[in-house]
């Protein structure tokens, strides 16, 4: 457990001399971080644990010896309370392995620069790895722990969860039961987004009867990775969304990495159809949870619900509003369950959020959106 008057501890693991000086440049520069140590494979990261007592490692995945998820293994067993967030190599086996990595419980990964002077790659390292740092931090201090373990599933409560903390949540609704039927889906999601998915769609019924749209803040071919893995857990289809894919029901679509995502009308004017398109990054994310519940409000007035789960950052509060003010039902994911609350944050605490779940209430509360009547 850190003691949050102390620094937190941080070990870099990486068999590259040059990623390992970077990452350990930028970590020296973020206040209350200190870098306790680095390790060239696996192996000695782990002979490392019990004299540098780490409370996070930054953890390469491809290494000799012992690479990163075998890593993961040994702390998951001999270590739960240090943290872990991955750099992983952009290609389509680094982004499988890191959707791996993340169902074994790191807390984040940071995709390394495949290009660009030492300058430039440590910028590229430190605008990624700063707020994810500060984010774990946050964590720590609330829970008192790491959550570089997956949290089990909480045992049911109240239907509604709502925090003892302020009248803002004691105002949510205790029914997300609205007066029409909901015929789209769309999340928000991105910190923790992965392994929280990974448990909350497997639970959506194969005849839900509605499309569902997803954004997860991930770069190029993570997204397809993360289809792959959700698509081998799920009744309903999952995949990576394309250029003029209509929306079906019963089909989850994924916003490939690096590109914003949209409803758009479909030639006949009736359809609706997914439209990719390079504009640029919204909250600096691309793809942007904004930008695709902008289009979901416009095109389904009083007919969505909105969910937005773990994360950092804001990404997707003013399209959330976009989609209230519409008469969309919204959906938050609770404190408790949340790797990061920050996105959900401002949902609860304003009562834009119809209803504030635990992970695994999320998808029963989203079929009873669709199952008016």
């Amino acid at each position: 457990m850190i003691n949050n008057s102390k620094p937190l501890r941080v070990l870099v693991v990486d068999d590259t001399v040059l990623y390992r000086k970077i990452v350990s440049d930028v970590l020296a520069t973020i206040p209350g971080v200190e870098v306790v140590g680095s390790a060239h494979n696996g192996k000695a990261a782990v002979n490392k644990l019990a004299s540098l007592k780490p409370d996070l490692l930054t953890l390469d995945i491809e290494m000799p010896e012992m690479n990163g998820l075998e890593v993961l293994a040994h702390i998951q067993q001999q270590a739960p309370h240090v943290g872990a967030i991955m750099l992983s190599t952009l290609t389509q086996e680094g982004g499988a392995m890191t959707m791996k990595a993340l169902e074994l419980g790191a807390f984040d990964f940071i995709p390394k620069p495949q290009s660009g002077t030492m300058a430039e790659n440590r910028k590229k390292v430190a605008d990624t790895i700063t707020p994810m740092i500060r984010a774990f931090q946050r964590s720590v201090r609330l829970t008192g722990r790491s959550k570089v373990m997956a949290r089990p599933a909480s045992k049911p409560r109240a239907a509604l969860s709502l925090r003892k903390a302020s009248p803002a949540t004691s105002r949510v609704p205790r029914t997300v039961i609205g007066k029409s039927r909901s015929e789209i889906i769309a999340i928000g999601i991105s910190t923790g987004g992965p392994n929280a998915l990974a448990k909350m769609l497997p639970m959506i019924p194969k005849d839900l009867g509605v499309p569902i749209v997803i954004v997860q803040h991930m770069p190029p071919m993570f997204t397809q990775s993360l289809a792959n893995s959700l698509a081998g857990k799920c009744s309903i289809a999952v995949r990576e969304a394309k250029q003029g894919e209509p929306l079906l029901p019963n089909t989850a679509l994924i916003a490939p990495g690096g590109k914003q995502m949209k409803i758009v009308a479909g030639a006949d004017g009736k359809t609706r159809v997914i439209k990719i398109t390079d504009d640029p990054p919204e909250n600096s994310c691309r793809p942007s949870v904004d930008y695709l519940f902008r289009s979901v409000a416009h095109h389904y007035v009083g007919r969505a619900t909105g969910v937005i789960m773990t994360g950092m950052g804001s990404d997707g509060t003013q399209g959330l509003k976009l989609m209230k003010q519409n008469g969309a039902t919204i959906i938050a994911q609770d404190e408790a369950t949340c790797v990061v609350f920050g996105m959900p944050k401002e949902a609860v605490e304003t009562g834009l959020a119809d209803a504030v779940r635990p992970l695994h209430q999320i998808a029963d509360t989203i079929v009873k959106t669709v199952r008016v009547g």
